[in-house]
């Protein structure tokens, strides 16, 4: 016999569920970067090394081999046009590290500047600034196909970052290049990812691969509540959903804009087959994890 006196309990309200799904979705997401950066900090620079090796081999005139900076830029070019920009929002350690500079500054600007809103550049400046990682990547695709590329050594600072996830101090030469990682460690500062929406060249190849539509998120527009904008607002790299959708490049599918979303209009087609994001995220992270053992990319295997 129930008593009297016993609590009913309350259901749920969806707000609580939705923040608290969101929350778990992020607490893996970096659990996940985590994983990346200490088994694979160095995917970045070997996708790179793999485009500065086709150009520089197309400049000299040679035969191009599949070796195994080639190999390792097939397969991460091969990974995104299935899986989306995955790399760059749960792999990538350069990625990884914009996020907690980040993280870092608003927590400062929150506790010790006793600011409400975490400063961050003018929207309006994103779309125009984005290009500048397309000129990045013509100058040294330029540079290494006229096999200048030696003149510019130790200017790189990801070249530089990597010395440093091989527990390794660059020497003075690199000077340039520490230079340069301290004044993108400023802009991560102030500025959500960065060096991925205005620098990097690896980005800039990966925003204009034909990604799959499976791969892509997809809005249920005409099901979105009236003037909500949760999903642009929460978007680190300032994209105009209401407008440019998710076709455009600079997605990098870190799935923040389906976590706040309050009618859970934002999906990948592909994870339907999963019936659940997270899982569908996992699954991406043990492909690319396999992957990257097979390319070589992993420390411990």
């Amino acid at each position: 016999m129930v008593q009297q006196n016993e609590q009913v309990k309350k259901p749920v309200p969806a707000s609580v569920k939705r923040k608290t799904a969101n929350r778990n979705k992020a607490l893996m997401r970096a659990a996940l970067q985590v994983l990346f950066f200490v088994t694979m900090p160095g995917a970045f620079v070997a996708g790179f090394n793999g485009i500065k090796y086709i150009f520089r081999t197309m400049g000299t005139g040679s035969v191009l081999e599949i070796n195994s900076f080639a190999m390792v830029l097939i397969g991460l070019g091969g990974f995104t046009l299935l899986f989306g920009r995955f790399f760059c929002g749960y792999v990538c350690s350069f990625g990884a590290l914009g996020d907690l500079v980040y993280w870092l500054s608003g927590l400062f600007q929150k506790k010790v500047l006793k600011k409400r809103k975490q400063f961050s550049l003018p929207k309006q400046a994103l779309p125009v600034l984005q290009k500048l990682k397309y000129l990045n990547l013509a100058f040294i695709v330029l540079m290494t196909a006229a096999g200048r590329m030696e003149s510019l050594h130790g200017t790189s600072p990801w070249d530089v970052f990597s010395r440093f996830t091989a527990l390794k101090l660059p020497t003075a030469d690199y000077l340039p290049g520490i230079i340069c990682l301290i004044l993108i460690l400023i802009g991560m500062a102030v500025q959500s990812r960065f060096f991925c929406q205005f620098l990097c060249p690896l980005g800039a190849f990966f925003a204009v691969l034909p990604i799959l539509p499976f791969a892509m998120l997809h809005r249920d527009a005409p099901n979105c509540l009236k003037g909500c904008s949760a999903c642009k607002n929460t978007c680190p790299v300032g994209l105009k959903l209401e407008t440019d959708g998710f076709r455009n490049g600079e997605c990098i599918s870190c799935g923040k804009c389906a976590g706040v979303c309050p009618k859970n209009n934002l999906q990948y087609p592909a994870a339907t087959l999963f019936k659940n994001d997270i899982i569908y995220v996992l699954f991406r992270a043990a492909v690319f994890f396999g992957l990257g053992v097979w390319l070589g990319l992993c420390r411990f295997f």
